[in-house]
């Protein structure tokens, strides 16, 4: 007796197909899983049994071979117990062997048969809906996968509700999407006293998607100011919340099923390792760069993390994509990030006050500000200095505009990039824009091109960061509403160029 099920195994946030193939026959009693399968998946065989036992469903004296196919393909995960047991009451007869065979299942079993809730359902769906196929998963992932609306998707809470829906005693029906998580609530911007011009600065990045380094002595605002971006940026589109979605269901970090439309904003710590920031460990899991994609990437006291991990951000920040190579993993993750860096000038953090600062100054700041490379450096589109704000001053009443009111403009400024790079795959904002669309869109005027002239030639901007002058202009003529980059603008976009440039 042999049947089929279907699962996914994961490479990133891909799923790749695989196929559970069950024999039962004449032999030495054995319960046999082959097919490259992990510690986790040939401990499957004891969850099976015990998850059937529950049931009263007891094992025949016969060799049982449960085989997954391609057999060279990694399988790990606890996720294949499901359609393990699919397969193995399919070649029993409990359950239709054509039902299982146009399945894709996944899911952990308990000791007494419930279903576990896994991760991956919503990639896994995307799957089952490329084979034509309907996807079966536990009840608490079924919210999550149903974001798919081209699968089927029957999400039961135990082994006993998944044969008697497949034998046709209780049908259970499909699920529905979870509901999207309403917006945190996040801070306001008009709570920060002072530091316009750093206000500034974040209004141009959230616009255009460029990266942005604050540096200030310490209690200047920094984190302060890069807390308050996620309020002003626009919420996700419906394909920016289901390509983020699937990065974080890989990384179990959806709740009950709810896809958010607010950006990602992730904030590392400067200890973290290379692999929790790029992406690796076991399985070659997403990093912290991958989980912030289509959002915000905050790393505070950025001169503090890792050399190393600091230069891997070089290759992913040009690309927006990451290569986790490891010696058993070769995966891809897409990490389109807008990174907010925040430093002191020093190590002491006091090198603009002569009462305060250290011995060693201004060397001291030369040498802590040196621990960011010169290419690094290079691809910070915006350099802002966050002075201290005076104690004084805090006592006086909220300033500026609230975040509501840049969040328009900057929402404005997005809806005219959309339109403007329709026709192009990668391109969405002005931060992805390269070669013949730079110079179409973003070329300025000719007071504009004779400032940049100068410029380039007085400070030796790279070519890289002429054209990243050339973006920021273009974000700064889109808040602006003007259809074309003039004199202002470029000012504009070189004075936050050169500011604690290495090029100066």
């Amino acid at each position: 007796m042999t049947a089929l099920a279907y699962t996914v195994a994961f490479e990133g946030i891909e799923a790749r197909m695989v196929e559970v193939q069950c024999a039962v026959s004449p032999g030495i009693p054995a319960f046999t899983i082959v097919g490259l399968a992990d510690k986790a998946v040939s401990e499957a065989r004891e969850r099976v049994r015990s998850a059937l036992s529950a049931l009263q469903i007891a094992l025949p004296s016969k060799r049982i071979t449960i085989n997954l196919s391609p057999a060279d393909m990694p399988k790990i995960g606890s996720h294949f117990d499901l359609p393990i047991a699919l397969a193995l009451l399919a070649a029993l007869e409990i359950i239709p062997a054509d039902d299982t065979a146009r399945t894709v299942a996944l899911g952990e079993l308990s000791l007494n048969g419930d279903l576990v809730p896994v991760l991956g359902a919503l990639p896994a769906a995307m799957a089952a809906a490329s084979e034509d196929r309907q996807l079966l998963c536990p009840h608490a992932c079924g919210a999550e996968a149903a974001w798919v609306g081209d699968a089927k998707v029957i999400a039961p809470r135990s082994l006993a509700a998944v044969v008697r829906h497949f034998n046709g005693q209780s049908i259970l029906a499909p699920s529905e999407p979870g509901e999207v998580l309403g917006h945190a609530g996040s801070r306001d911007l008009s709570e920060v006293k002072g530091q316009e011009r750093a206000k500034r600065a974040l209004e141009i990045a959230a616009a255009g998607r460029h990266h942005l380094l604050l540096v200030g002595s310490p209690g200047s605002g920094k984190s302060m100011l890069a807390a308050r971006i996620p309020g002003i940026l626009p919420p996700l589109t419906p394909a920016e919340a289901l390509e983020t979605s699937m990065i974080h269901s890989i990384s179990g970090l959806l709740v009950e099923g709810g896809i958010s439309r607010e950006r990602p904003f992730r904030e590392p710590h400067h200890t973290a390792s290379m692999a929790a920031i790029v992406g690796g460990g076991r399985g070659a899991k997403p990093g912290e760069i991958s989980l912030a994609h289509n959002g915000v990437l905050f790393m505070d006291e950025f001169p503090e993390f890792p050399r190393t991990v600091l230069e891997t951000l070089r290759q992913p920040i040009e690309t927006g994509e990451v290569i986790v190579a490891r010696a058993n993993a070769h995966v891809k993750y897409p990490c389109r990030f807008m990174l907010v860096a925040a430093a002191n000038p020093c190590k002491c953090g006091y090198l603009t006050d002569p009462a305060r600062a250290c011995s060693r100054a201004p060397i001291c700041g030369e040498d802590y500000m040196g621990r960011i490379s010169g290419p690094l450096m290079d691809r910070f589109d915006l350099r802002v200095e966050v002075p201290p704000v005076a104690f004084t001053d805090l006592d006086l009443p909220e300033s500026g505009e609230k975040s509501i009111d840049v969040a328009a403009r900057v929402a404005k400024a997005r809806a005219a990039q959309t339109t403007r790079y329709a026709g192009s795959n990668h391109m969405r904002v002005n931060a992805d824009i390269e070669g013949a669309m730079l110079e179409q869109v973003a070329t300025p005027d000719a007071e504009g091109r004779a400032l940049l002239t100068r410029v380039a030639e007085r400070f030796g901007l790279s070519a890289r960061g002429y054209h990243r002058v050339l973006r920021v202009a273009r974000t700064i003529a889109d808040l602006e509403g003007s259809d074309n980059v003039r004199q202002p603008h470029v000012a504009e976009a070189v004075s936050y160029r050169l500011a604690m440039s290495k090029e100066v």
